[in-house]
């Protein structure tokens, strides 16, 4: 039986590109999905038998023990688990609410919290696993008017380094990627202007895509990276350099 990878968030954009290349990759892949579910369900009956789909409030720290279960018992031993879902927004410091605040620590750092612990559970059992999370360049230098987001995301990173010490002897590597400007549903609400813009801030010259972040989560995810654990793989073309 091929092993499993859990992504979160893998209906669309980033997290539909990391599905589909760890599927590419020989896994069976099972997503997480909360609002997107006709393209989830969509998603599924194009890749196959291999893909399976689970609506998931991943805020919600027993519906995601009871998902991670369920995927255990039905599906198969989770070998992979890539913290995709997020959500971001835009606003002054000043404006940002208390409500505002807590939905985006929930979703991007909470989130994350649940769905590891609820997978290490059983990584820890067999003595070995990978969890891979997607945080942002906004989470290593900052971004104005992002303030909670950039929060959250310094604090994915952050747990990433602290969890790969705490579960490296149980044969665990704990690693994030974090991406640049990339073309999806989150730039999507740029103009022409501030999209020319980023991409003149890139040394590359160009905007990243969600392919280029499957394929650093391809890459830890492999054998290749065994030996790499509590690191920020950054891929933003340079941007941060």
């Amino acid at each position: 039986m091929n092993k499993v990878a859990l992504v979160t968030g893998g209906a669309k954009g980033i997290g539909c590109a990391i599905v589909k290349r760890l599927l590419s990759d020989g896994y069976k892949v099972a997503f997480t999905y909360n609002n997107s579910e006709e393209k989830a369900l969509s998603l599924c009956a194009d890749l196959g038998a291999d893909c399976k789909a689970y609506k998931l409030d991943i805020t919600d720290s027993n519906a995601v023990n009871s998902v991670v279960e369920d995927i255990e018992k039905n599906f198969g031993e989770i070998a992979v688990l890539v913290n995709n879902a997020g959500i971001a927004e835009q606003t002054l410091f000043t404006d940002i609410t208390d409500e505002m605040w807590h939905r985006m620590t929930e979703t991007n750092l909470s989130g994350a919290f649940y769905c590891s612990r609820a997978v290490l559970k059983y990584m820890i059992n067999r003595k070995s696993g990978k969890i891979i999370n997607i945080a942002s360049i906004w989470g290593e230098t900052g971004g104005s008017c992002e303030v909670h987001y950039s929060a959250s995301k310094a604090g994915l990173i952050g747990m990433t380094k602290a969890l790969a010490k705490e579960v490296g002897l149980s044969g665990i590597t704990v690693n994030s990627v974090s991406p640049g400007v990339i073309l999806t549903d989150m730039t999507s609400h740029f103009d022409e202007e501030t999209m020319n813009s980023l991409k003149e801030e890139t040394p590359l010259n160009k905007i990243g895509t969600p392919e280029d972040i499957a394929g650093a989560v391809s890459f830890l995810a492999s054998k290749d990276a065994d030996f790499i654990t509590g690191q920020n793989l950054s891929v933003n073309g340079g941007m941060n350099i």
